[in-house]
């Protein structure tokens, strides 16, 4: 027995070890995480008015548009990791209980908790109690749920920030149903000439100078445009997410490719 807990110590600390990437820098997962930790910590509360900012409104289109594509009906149960201010999770639970018979619940996770407590605070507000909407902080990489206990697994912006994207498609996996769909909307590479010169313009010029106006917090949004330029292209990312054991796995390209909606099944 000692030696087992001391093997497990060893591997414990050779995974915060692990060489992994934080926007352009090269560091250790585990200051990746404590970083990131204090990335949304930071912007939490103005988290929604910077997102408005940054892409003038079209991050709301964008996650209409993923929510129309939802398998989600009435009944089910969804999964929304690295849920922030929680407007997926919302905007599906309108969707499934939009008549006076449907029901419906969805679970909240994010592992940071003043992300977490915006969106508790908004789902609240919008007459939400415990049981339809529940709010569960957790590592997307070490979700807290048994084996196939969801239909949905939406995710929206946040798995760039992972420590390890491919464990995280591998619990996304696990936790769904058979059936099940999962939902990744993340920002990708633009496909149409030229824009991304214009995107890179804009990105690396207006987004950290935005952030620092509005969040008082440049830094933050510097690693965010970077962390975007690190994480694979629609192709790549399809292919982990296949890797992963999803099925009928295919992307969308939404204006002109500065985001991809990426969907996938457990058959």
């Amino acid at each position: 027995m000692l030696f087992w807990s001391l093997a497990l110590g060893i591997a414990s600390v050779a995974n915060m070890n692990q060489q992994t990437h934080f926007g352009y820098e090269t560091v250790s997962t585990h200051e990746k995480k404590n970083r990131v930790m204090g990335v949304f910590s930071s912007v939490a509360s103005k988290y929604d008015i910077m997102n408005d900012a940054m892409s003038a409104g079209m991050h709301r289109l964008w996650k209409k548009h993923m929510m129309a594509r939802s398998s989600m009906r009435s009944g089910g149960i969804g999964l929304d990791v690295a849920a922030g201010s929680g407007d997926i999770a919302i905007g599906l639970l309108k969707k499934i209980r939009a008549h006076e018979t449907g029901e419906g619940r969805m679970v909240l996770t994010d592992l940071n908790g003043p992300m977490l407590a915006e969106g508790a605070r908004r789902v609240v507000d919008e007459g939400y109690l415990p049981g339809t909407a529940d709010c569960i902080q957790s590592d997307g990489t070490q979700l807290p749920f048994a084996d196939e206990s969801f239909d949905s697994v939406t995710i929206a912006f946040g798995i760039r920030n992972f420590v390890d994207v491919d464990a995280g498609l591998a619990e996304f996996y696990r936790v769904l149903k058979p059936g099940g769909q999962m939902m990744c909307l993340e920002f990708s590479k633009p496909v149409l000439p030229l824009l991304d010169v214009i995107y890179d313009a804009y990105s690396f010029n207006v987004i950290p100078a935005l952030g620092e106006w509005i969040t008082g917090d440049r830094d933050s949004y510097q690693y965010l445009v970077e962390s975007i330029r690190r994480f694979p292209d629609q192709y790549r990312f399809e292919r982990m997410i296949q890797q992963a054991g999803f099925e009928l796995v295919r992307h969308e390209n939404m204006t002109g490719g500065v985001v991809a909606l990426h969907r996938g099944y457990k058959l």
